[in-house]
């Protein structure tokens, strides 16, 4: 009952966190292994939702800091789950994957802590005080990694499409 609940939630952060299918699927077994191995320690007088989404979030943050030399490195991106289902339009399916692979790179191109605020806010459009909570973080730096993801990715994607550009004039 537990993963019934939680598994579709779980690996959307993961994948939204790592981009890649197969990896956010193990990330998801591993951290309900976790969650089972870590229930003694809920605290019933919390919200049971943020717990296991913060145990979610500090699996993912720290999967990530002992793979970050091979993340660095990983330029592959899964372009299957990228596809839009539903469009006949091939330069507009082509455009539309070429706008979600310069998103993702920007995503990518943030620290872990501001990543996963963005995602929780803009793509999980979870409430401040929630991400306050599952990040166990004061809502004023919430707000404040939520910003300055913002910034930082509408500056990644700018210099992204500017080199795209770049190259298309050649």
């Amino acid at each position: 009952m537990l993963i019934d609940m939680y598994s579709k939630k779980i690996f959307n952060l993961a994948y939204q966190f790592t981009g890649s299918y197969e990896t956010s699927e193990d990330l998801t077994q591993e951290i309900f292994i976790k969650v089972h191995n870590s229930l003694h320690k809920y605290d019933i007088g919390r919200n049971f939702n943020s717990w296991i989404l913060t145990l979610s979030r500090n699996f993912l943050i720290d999967h990530y800091r002992k793979t970050k030399l091979e993340t660095k490195k990983r330029t592959k991106f899964d372009d299957h789950y990228l596809d839009s289902e539903g469009h006949t339009d091939p330069e507009k399916k082509v455009l539309e994957n070429q706008s979600k692979k310069t998103v993702w790179k920007g995503l990518k191109s943030l620290s872990p802590d501001v990543r996963m605020a963005v995602i929780l806010r803009d793509i999980q459009e979870k409430k401040y005080e929630e991400i306050a909570e599952i990040m166990s973080s004061p809502l004023g730096t919430v707000k404040s990694r939520v910003n300055r993801g913002r910034i930082q990715l509408a500056d990644a994607i700018k210099d992204q499409k500017e080199k795209n550009n770049e190259m298309h004039t050649y």
